[in-house]
């Protein structure tokens, strides 16, 4: 009652408090419903035949997939951190305001970002399958998922930089550093929590792709022995199974399991930003 009543004589203020309680309601209650909904039919499905190091028509092991998933996960940040830090730093640091070439960049990471999957597949096959003579393979897949999260990191890593106050730079510059060490020692490290941000949503991005690696990782149940081998990720995996219709169980338990690993990859993320951030401080 002392809530409502701080918006007597306001009905549009209150009506807006209303709209914006009911949204976050309506929000959680979709995320706690869609994640119940997928452990309640995957939960009872899931057994050890379906984490055996071998696939076959009788396990459907999703094991290999598993691997699969993290090599592509961890090579695809492997090339496109470096390069979207990097070129965030460019953009924040180097370049002077009102550079035309810093508006085309950015113009261009923005128009990237809003592309759909199914785009940078088709672009992967072309070229990286078909142009490159790589085939089907996991390096594929790892180039084209890399292309695909560049932007996304790049623009997280700008408004990250962007956000380190100036005095950090003024102070290290009056203390005498130049500007690569100013950079490196004192801005890097403040914008660590928001640059791991543009990271998880990567990686979230990498694991839950399917469209994109159909066309370029191909879609073999096994390990994928080398870099230029053919494999298929969890959720490409997932998508075999409900589209053969035969395996729905097992799709449920694939789709826990997918769920667990990001949560668990998001959690280990947050974690080390955390403590970065510290460390900063």
């Amino acid at each position: 009652m002392n809530k409502l009543s701080a918006y007597k004589g306001r009905p549009g203020s209150l009506a807006l408090r209303i709209m914006v309680d009911l949204s976050a309601a309506l929000t959680v209650l979709v995320l706690v419903a869609l994640v119940g909904y997928i452990l309640y039919k995957g939960i009872p499905n899931l057994h050890l035949d379906l984490f055996q190091w071998t696939y076959t028509t009788d396990n459907v092991s999703m094991m290999p997939a598993i691997i699969n998933t993290l090599t592509i996960t961890f090579c695809s940040l492997l090339v496109a951190v470096p390069f979207g830090v990097f070129s965030a730093v460019y953009l924040v640091e180097y370049a002077g305001r009102g550079n035309k070439l810093v508006k085309v960049i950015r113009l261009t990471t923005e128009t990237l970002s809003g592309i759909p999957s199914i785009i940078y597949g088709l672009f992967g096959f072309l070229f990286f399958v078909v142009a490159l003579g790589w085939s089907y393979s996991i390096l594929a897949g790892i180039m084209t998922l890399a292309i695909m999260i560049l932007p996304l990191i790049m623009r997280t890593t700008e408004e990250a930089l962007k956000a380190v106050p100036d005095t950090y730079r003024e102070g290290s510059f009056g203390l005498g550093a130049g500007k690569l060490r100013t950079v490196f020692k004192v801005v890097l490290p403040s914008a660590v929590p928001g640059i791991l941000a543009g990271v998880i949503l990567g990686v979230g991005r990498i694991v839950g792709e399917t469209a994109a690696l159909i066309y370029t990782a191909g879609t073999v149940t096994g390990v994928a022995s080398s870099l230029l081998s053919s494999g298929r990720t969890l959720s490409v995996h997932m998508y075999a199974l409900l589209s053969e219709g035969l395996y729905m169980d097992q799709a449920y338990a694939t789709a826990v399991v997918l769920l667990i690993m990001v949560i668990i990859i998001n959690a280990i993320s947050s974690l080390v930003a955390k403590k970065v951030a510290g460390k900063a401080a």
